[in-house]
């Protein structure tokens, strides 16, 4: 192992059992402005830059973040009060074969309304300790179905749901960036929200197989620590 490779504990899919496996994961990449409908994607560019958030360079676009981000734990630490998780697919490169997963890019918005690629550095990157093999959901990809769900006190509310379709093949994303080596994690770009971007002291995520009858979840608490300036 190199020094910022990261080993985790995964329960991993395979013909309807399970079995825990480890994984060393030594890159992650954030896909960003990865929707399939490209009007769409330049409308909302449009509604953040008249709130601050600067353009994209490219659609979709990639950011490098630490792997360290990367977290399986049920809580996260974030500096204030102003950050909010969003719903993603993962996926990653294991022993030569494709995994899929579900994570939140926990985002700090005050940040990213200067630079974005700093904001995602900023928080820790929740992700289910829990993967499909990719060879298993191919065929139905597109039936696959994402939510998440922001608790206040012990309130939870739909916060996201809808198809990865409405996010760019898995085959497009890894394209976008050459290849997926051994040991590489990617989040796979988010849906919009309902009531729009808020915070939580709680977020859930999940990805649904209809046809197979299984999701993945995971949830997190957030704790906010003071932000002094």
């Amino acid at each position: 192992m190199k020094a910022h490779d990261r080993r985790f504990q995964f329960l991993v899919w395979r013909g309807g059992e399970r079995r825990r496996e480890e994984f060393i994961l030594s890159n992650t990449i954030i896909a960003g402005w990865t929707g399939r409908d490209r009007v769409a994607v330049e409308k909302h560019i449009d509604e953040l830059e008249k709130l601050g958030v600067p353009r994209p360079v490219s659609t979709p676009i990639y950011y490098r973040v630490a792997t360290s981000r990367i977290t399986t734990s049920a809580g996260v630490e974030v500096s204030g009060e102003r950050s909010s998780g969003e719903v993603e697919f993962v996926l990653i490169r294991h022993g030569g074969r494709l995994y899929v997963g579900v994570g939140s890019d926990h985002t700090d918005r005050t940040v990213e309304t200067y630079n974005v690629t700093v904001s995602k550095q900023m928080c820790e990157k929740p992700i289910a300790p829990e993967v499909w093999l990719y060879d298993e959901v191919e065929r139905h990809w597109d039936e696959l179905i994402l939510r998440s769900w922001v608790h206040d006190g012990c309130v939870a509310s739909l916060y996201q749901e809808g198809p990865v379709s409405e996010m760019l093949a898995p085959a497009r994303l890894i394209a976008g960036v050459g290849d997926l080596p051994d040991g590489t994690l990617m989040l796979c770009g988010t849906l919009a929200t309902r009531g729009g971007i808020r915070t939580a002291n709680r977020f859930e995520i999940e990805i649904e197989d209809p046809w197979r009858g299984q999701a993945i979840r995971h949830a997190y608490d957030i704790r906010i620590l003071p932000n002094l300036g």
